[in-house]
């Protein structure tokens, strides 16, 4: 979360022009976008019924995701649509009518209005009294408001909630702070509702261009939706921000912008950026003016314009600081704008001593790669080899637990460093065709023992890795007991910056060498070891309109049918004498290597108290819950699964020195052998 939350303040205060001024959007537009989407799509080929009945679902969602503005009474008649209103709603929608979602919207900016009445009571009640976070609800709401009385509530909740979280963040010690808070977050909630009203943030109507551009944009996104879980469509800023993520990179000073009571705040420094190498700027510095201008009076958007605005150069920002005994200080920085790489994003290492050499772990946030030679498979390359220097590299943890996945083409050559010649994905497309991505370099990068350490957040691309690897029996996968179980492949344009407009589509579906796909099941762990993520309700089975799973045939034994006859003459020759074959020693150490874990666990009190705070929260099934015991979880105890995942790889180099007697046996570490 922290990672999203950095690169979507990043979108607003990077350099040169960070995306292309988009062309306004017309309704006109929604029928030529989605017939794109349509004729990409793996199943869904028009507007039905169906898709009708998700879309103003979402479309209400996309408005009101807290269920705080609007009555349920205003919205069950477009939840709740018959066959024949969602027909006629279609048969509309052909003509070019849009008379429903433009209905919902006129809701919405009752809904909005009325919201604001309440606040404007609520606020100076709630200035008055001493609040308590013990009556705050510990779910996130999942009924509309039957009542007006019950949006007050709401809404009072939400008030309360923000203030907790300021005064987590800074001191609220007199009453005028305290009236700044409410102040604060009535600012950002009408940036928010600003465009239902057909306002700018600074509160001036949108001309009508810009008003048309806002509703086709709600709809296209409410549509793409409908079509599945993964399809999409996004804003020039999302797309953007997309970007950043997969490329691991943008231009820019470094400087993480925040708003608080106070003003504009440095909420972080990126690492290796101008901001942070200068050294003189601090988390929590408050900036005051931009190449000499006050940013005091000026709103949020306007202060990240300006910045937005600055081509690369130099930029030179003012602060104020607030030292001991309530004093302060003023000074300037001068920075440069610059490609800055996002290390942090990419890749981290660390190494254990073993024997003569030593256990490596890499742990790998996402597959990426740029157009400048930054990827994820080569750091993978250049850490294994960072670790060779250091002795012989007996075992490897590959930590996949938070990668959601990225380039599919990365993932392949991820795998690839643990497997010779071979198919590690096989893609199916709506039509039936299939194809076979390889890796075709020939030999193993490394070949001793591999973890792969997984969670439920681990998805998509780290799925592929840890399936693909487990097929072949290369490496022994451990974490929860099944990863997030996304096995569907999306065609994206966000990375061409001069597309028109920026989508995301599901158009295949993905399977391993086994021909098994991962979606909704995920990777099924050979050693379950729990993860913090192990209570909850986390992957595709628990979204809407997900893809249902199928199979394929293996594909062990390439037969090269979807190549040409010369590409298939080459490739018998210099491919399928070196295909890499089933490695079933693992799988048969496997009773083994679990039963030494098992009994590890069980006698590690750590461990023993880890399980039982999570039995606790499966049990209440709360984010208010989740946010307590994850802290107690980490304060003051080690990473635990890396813990086991470190002992599993000693168990597996002492089972693999155990099969060749010649060679110097190492202790166990695991139960009774």
């Amino acid at each position: 979360m922290w990672r999203k939350a950095v690169l979507q303040i990043l979108l607003l205060v990077s350099g040169v022009a960070a995306f292309a001024t988009p062309q306004s959007l017309k309704l006109a537009d929604v029928p030529k976008v989605m017939e794109r989407l349509f004729s990409f799509h793996i199943e869904n080929k028009s507007l039905t019924p169906v898709i009708i009945r998700r879309s103003m679902k979402i479309y209400i969602e996309q408005f009101d995701p807290e269920k705080a503005y609007v009555l349920a009474q205003e919205i069950v008649p477009y939840l709740n649509l018959t066959d024949q209103k969602a027909a006629e709603i279609v048969a509309r929608l052909n003509r070019g009518d849009y008379s429903d979602y433009l209905a919902l919207t006129t809701i919405f900016q009752r809904s909005v209005r009325r919201a604001e009445a309440i606040r404007s009571l609520l606020a100076q009640e709630l200035l008055e009294e001493q609040l308590s976070e013990a009556n705050l609800p510990m779910t996130a709401p999942t009924k509309y408001a039957s009542s007006e009385e019950e949006l007050v509530l709401k809404q009072r909740n939400r008030m309360v909630r923000f203030f907790f979280f300021q005064q987590s963040r800074t001191r609220i010690e007199s009453m005028e702070r305290k009236a700044k808070v409410f102040s604060l977050f009535e600012k950002k909630v009408r940036r928010s509702e600003a465009n239902v009203l057909y306002l700018t943030p600074e509160g001036e109507s949108l001309t009508k261009d810009k008003v048309e551009h806002y509703l086709a944009t709600k709809i296209l996104k409410s549509f793409a939706k409908s079509l599945d879980t993964h399809t999409s469509f996004y804003s020039p800023e999302e797309a953007y921000e997309m970007r950043m993520s997969l490329e691991k990179q943008f231009d820019g000073v470094g400087v993480v912008l925040s708003e608080s009571i106070d003003g504009v705040i440095i909420a972080d420094l990126i690492k290796g950026s101008p901001a942070e190498q200068n050294g003189k700027i601090k988390v929590n510095d408050l900036l005051t003016e931009i190449d000499g201008k006050s940013v005091e009076k000026i709103s949020f958007e306007e202060v990240l314009e300006w910045l937005k605005k600055k081509d690369r150069g130099e930029i030179i920002l003012g602060f104020k600081r607030v030292l001991e005994a309530g004093k302060e200080t003023s000074f300037r920085v001068s920075l440069r704008k610059r490609p800055i790489v996002m290390n942090d994003e990419r890749i981290e290492t660390s190494y254990e001593k073993f024997g003569n050499g030593v256990i490596g772990k890499i742990a790998l946030h996402s597959f990426y790669e740029s157009g400048d030679g930054v990827s994820s498979e080569k750091d993978m390359r250049d850490a294994i080899r960072s670790f060779q220097q250091k002795g012989e590299v007996h075992g490897l943890i590959l930590d996949l637990r938070e990668n959601a996945g990225g380039f599919l083409s990365q993932a392949v050559k991820v795998a690839g460093l643990f497997i010779s010649n071979g198919v590690v994905v096989i893609s199916k497309y709506g039509k039936g065709e299939i194809h076979y991505l390889r890796n075709i370099v020939g030999k193993q990068f490394f070949s001793g023992p591999v973890v792969i350490l997984t969670s439920k957040m681990s998805a998509s691309a780290a799925e592929i890795v840890a399936q693909a690897l487990q097929d072949y029996g290369v490496a022994v996968v451990v974490g929860d007991e099944r990863t997030f179980g996304k096995g569907s492949i999306q065609f994206q344009n966000v990375t061409d910056e001069k597309a028109e407009h920026f989508f995301k589509v599901t158009v295949g579906r993905y399977y391993t060498v086994s021909g098994r796909s991962t979606q909704i099941d995920g990777v099924i762990a050979d050693i379950h070891v729990p993860t913090q993520y192990a209570p909850y309700n986390i992957g595709e089975r628990f979204l809407e309109y997900p893809l249902p799973p199928d199979s394929v045939e293996p594909a062990y034994i390439d037969s090269l049918t979807d190549l040409d006859v010369r590409t298939q003459m080459i490739f018998q020759k210099r491919y399928l004498p070196f295909l890499q074959r089933v490695v079933p020693f693992w799988k048969k150490t496997l009773p083994q290597l679990k039963k030494n874990s098992a009994a590890r666990i069980t006698r590690n009190p750590d461990f023993q108290m880890f399980m039982r705070r999570m039995e606790k929260i499966k049990a209440r099934q709360t984010d208010a819950v989740v946010n307590t015991i994850d802290e107690q979880i980490h304060i003051g105890l080690e990473d635990l699964q890396m813990m086991e995942a470190f002992n599993i790889v000693k168990d597996m180099i002492y089972i693999d020195a155990q099969s060749r007697p010649k060679e110097a046996a190492l202790a166990p570490t695991g139960s009774d052998q």
